[in-house]
C-alpha cells in the first residue's frame, strides 16, 4: 500500500512539481495551499508524512507543525527558502524532523523521504528488529521506571507512554545502543539522519533538548542524556 504524503505549499508551481515527482516515486499525494487547509487535511487525508513550507500566509508553517504535533507523530520535512540557522532551529524546535532549503533538487527531497521511510518502517510481524531487546531500563526509578522497548518502538515512564517524535526516538536508540559512550554531534547526524544533513550541527542540540524535556526527571539538570563538553552526548542509565 502506498504511503500518503501531504504537501503544504502555497506556490502552485512548486506544489505541482513536488506532486508529480512524488507520484513517480509511488507515493499517494494530497495537497494543501494554506496552513488552515493543511490542518484540516491531516484529519481528512490521514497522511503518513508531510512536506511543509514555512511561509504560508496567516497560518505559517511553524504554526502548522505545532498544531499537527498536538495529536500526531508523523514525520515532517520542512522545505523553505528561509535558510537562516535560527529558522532551521525554530522549525526543529516545534517538531520538524528534517529541513531542506529552496532552491532544491527533487532528488534531494526524495532521498530524504526514503531515509525517513527506512527509519519509520515497522519490523516484520512477529519478529523484533535486529538487535532489539525486550525492554531496556534507562531509569530504574522504583515508582516510574523509564523503559525503552525497541521491538515495539515505544518508551514508557511507568505505565505512561512517552510521546517521542521519530527523530527523538532515534536519537535515544542510538545513545542507548552504547551506554556510557560519547557520541559526537556529527556521529549522531550520520546515524540518525542517515542521508546526512548539510547544515548546522546544532540541530542535534535541539532534538536532545526536546528529548530531555520528555524523559528526564529534571530537564534542567539532566542525568540520563549527559553533555560531554566539547565532545558530544552520552547516555548514563540510572
Amino acid at each position: 500500500m502506498s504511503l500518503r504524503i501531504l504537501i503544504v505549499e502555497d506556490d502552485d508551481s512548486i506544489r505541482t512539481a513536488l506532486r508529480w515527482a512524488l507520484e513517480d516515486e509511488g507515493y499517494d499525494v494530497a495537497e494543501a495551499a494554506s496552513g488552515e487547509e493543511a490542518v484540516r487535511m491531516v484529519g481528512i487525508a490521514a497522511p503518513d508524512m508531510m512536506i511543509v513550507d514555512l511561509m504560508l500566509g496567516s497560518m505559517d508553517g511553524f504554526a502548522v507543525i505545532r498544531e499537527v504535533r498536538e495529536g500526531h507523530d508523523l514525520p515532517v520535512v520542512v522545505v523553505s527558502a528561509r535558510a537562516d540557522t535560527q529558522d532551521i532551529v525554530a522549525a526543529l524546535e516545534v517538531g520538524a524532523d528534517d529541513y531542506v532549503t529552496k532552491p532544491f533538487q527533487i532528488k534531494e527531497i526524495t532521498a530524504r523521504l526514503r531515509a525517513l521511510r527506512r527509519r519509520t518502517a515497522p519490523p516484520p510481524a512477529g519478529a523484533p528488529s535486529a538487535g532489539a531487546r525486550p525492554g531496556v531500563v534507562l531509569d530504574s526509578d522504583p515508582y516510574e521506571p523509564l523503559v525503552l522497548r525497541e521491538a515495539s518502538g515505544t518508551v514508557h515512564r511507568g505505565d505512561r507512554q512517552v510521546p517521542l517524535t521519530l527523530t527523538e526516538y532515534r536519537v535515544l536508540c542510538e545513545l542507548a545502543g552504547a551506554p556510557g559512550r560519547v557520541f559526537s554531534r556529527q556521529a549522531l547526524l550520520e546515524r540518525v539522519w542517515e542521508h546526512g544533513f548539510f547544515g548546522d550541527e546544532r540541530i542535534v542540540d535541539v532534538h536532545v533538548r526536546r528529548l530531555r524535556t520528555k524523559i528526564e526527571r529534571d530537564p534542567s539538570s539532566p542525568q540520563l542524556v549527559v553533555t560531554v563538553r566539547g565532545l558530544g552526548y552520552r547516555l548514563d542509565p540510572q
